[in-house]
């Protein structure tokens, strides 16, 4: 594939990040242009390599190798025909997904890998630059309807695939535009929101329908409005965020980061607000070291703040991959956003202890060091607390950014009855039907907190079943689109 010399002859290279210092005035995306012949250089390094592990790598199971041959060649439309093939959003996870095909690709065995998921998001960029992104309406329709709750990732994928199936899909979002947290979570210098409305206005196009400020299963729209589909896709995500209940919790300043972000995104779409979470002028400190707590670090450096901190329970992993986790497994290793680099301060194996107030308002935080210990008879680690190590740090904001414990349950979840795997998820069977018959579920719902592709990858899987459970039988491709032929 690409260029048989071309990973000794080309380095790895990808977009340039824009100065901190100028793109912490604005929240536009992060990365200059990246050269069109550097591109084709990048693509030429894709390795003959016989059994591309990069498909293991990706929960898609897109054709990596193939269309890196195909942008070496020059032949971008069918580029992007193969890459629509597997993932229907490849401009979302060209953007956000942390890359685990570029973990598991061959190359990166001794040498840095193939930049995969800039050669993914180029196509698809040339395709809506050269007009080749278009609808897809089906052909036919097959009189069946089928309800979409929830407009991530996962219900985006859910609803294109089955409108072009045939069926007649509405699509249910609770808050007032369409995108999730996509639209609502992501911040904008990460995912600018007319890359959403972008390919709305395909799916548009293409015959689904989208409601919006519909929150299903609650008092003003139970269950029950749906009864006249044929079927329904749940697709709500995983948006119960996990506490941290200390002492002194309740004082003011201290927030949950799917309160802060949203806020603003909102601002950023020119919505007014009554009230705001804002970091100007304040010494924020963030507790999770996942992708949400560096959100909330570059939102708060944008926002003005005086300091940021960020704490993470866990210790520091290596720089490199562990030995315990060889190539081509996901390695945990040290990993640093652009936020990171924008000017936060991360502090490892810190337990946070209590909330210290003054009249009501968080003014500081006291922490221990911890460290992690695997028992003598083996087993999971256990944490222990390290003594003489108590700390009080200044906070005027706190952001808790710990993930998410599973979905809502106080909505169509527990309007449908749905039975609950031991972590809270929505249990379903192996074509993503739930408990009750004709009510399936996808995404983060279904498989808790993960990442975009996975999403994109469970709504295509559940429209299978759906489709199945509708027509006896389904030709929606699969994982991987084993029937395409090979390059």
């Amino acid at each position: 594939m690409g260029k048989t010399t071309g990973f000794k002859e080309f380095a790895r290279e990808t977009p340039v990040e824009r100065p901190a210092e100028a793109r912490v005035k604005d929240y536009k995306e992060l990365y200059e242009p990246f050269p069109p012949e550097a591109l084709n250089q990048q693509a030429a390094r894709c390795m003959n390599c016989g059994v591309p592990f990069c498909h293991i790598g990706c929960p898609l199971g897109n054709i990596i190798p193939d269309w890196n041959h195909l942008v070496y060649k020059e032949q971008w439309e069918a580029a992007l025909q193969r890459l629509h093939a597997t993932n229907n959003f490849p401009e979302f996870t060209g953007r956000l997904c942390p890359a685990p095909c570029e973990e598991a690709c061959v190359l990166g065995i001794n040498e840095p890998p193939v930049a995969i998921e800039l050669i993914e998001k180029s196509i698809i960029e040339y395709g809506f630059e050269h007009g080749l992104v278009t609808p897809q309406p089906p052909e036919a329709r097959t009189g069946k309807t089928v309800a979409v709750v929830g407009s991530g990732p996962a219900g985006l994928a859910c609803a294109q695939q089955l409108n072009r199936a045939g069926h007649t899909v509405t699509v249910y979002e609770r808050a007032d535009r369409v995108g999730g947290l996509l639209r609502y979570g992501i911040p904008d210098f990460k995912l600018e929101k007319w890359v959403i409305d972008r390919r709305r206005e395909q799916l548009d196009a293409e015959g689904i329908t989208f409601v919006t400020n519909t929150a299903v299963g609650s008092e003003a729209f139970p269950v029950g409005e749906l009864e006249g589909f044929d079927a329904v896709a749940l697709c709500g995500g995983a948006t119960q965020g996990r506490d941290l209940p200390v002492p002194g919790r309740e004082l003011e300043g201290i927030h949950m980061a799917m309160d802060f972000l949203p806020q603003q995104n909102r601002t950023v779409a020119g919505d007014e607000l009554s009230e705001r979470i804002l970091a100007t002028d304040k010494h924020v400190i963030v507790i999770g070291g996942g992708d949400t707590g560096s959100d909330c670090i570059g939102t708060s450096i944008r926002q003005g703040a005086s300091s940021v901190a960020n704490f993470e329970l866990l210790t520091m992993p290596t720089v490199d991959r562990p030995e315990t986790q060889p190539w081509p497994y996901w390695p945990m290793k040290l990993r640093s956003s652009s936020s990171h680099r924008e000017g936060s301060k991360r502090y490892f194996s810190v337990l946070t202890k209590r909330f210290n107030g003054v009249e009501g308002q968080i003014r500081s935080l006291t922490t221990v060091t911890v460290e992690f210990r695997v028992p003598p008879g083996g087993g999971r680690p256990v944490m222990r607390e390290m003594p003489g190590t108590e700390h009080e740090w200044r906070a005027d904001l706190v952001l808790l950014a710990l993930g998410f414990t599973g979905p809502e349950t106080g909505n169509a979840v527990s309007g449908y009855g749905l039975d609950l795997d031991p972590r809270g998820n929505v249990r379903t069977d192996a074509d993503y039907m739930t408990s009750r018959p004709g009510v399936f579920a996808a995404g983060d719902m279904r498989r808790g907190q993960s990442l975009i592709v996975w999403a994109i990858s469970e709504g295509r899987e559940a429209a299978r079943g759906v489709d199945r459970y509708l027509m006896g039988s389904t030709t929606l491709p699969t994982k991987g689109a084993d029937d395409l032929p090979r390059v």
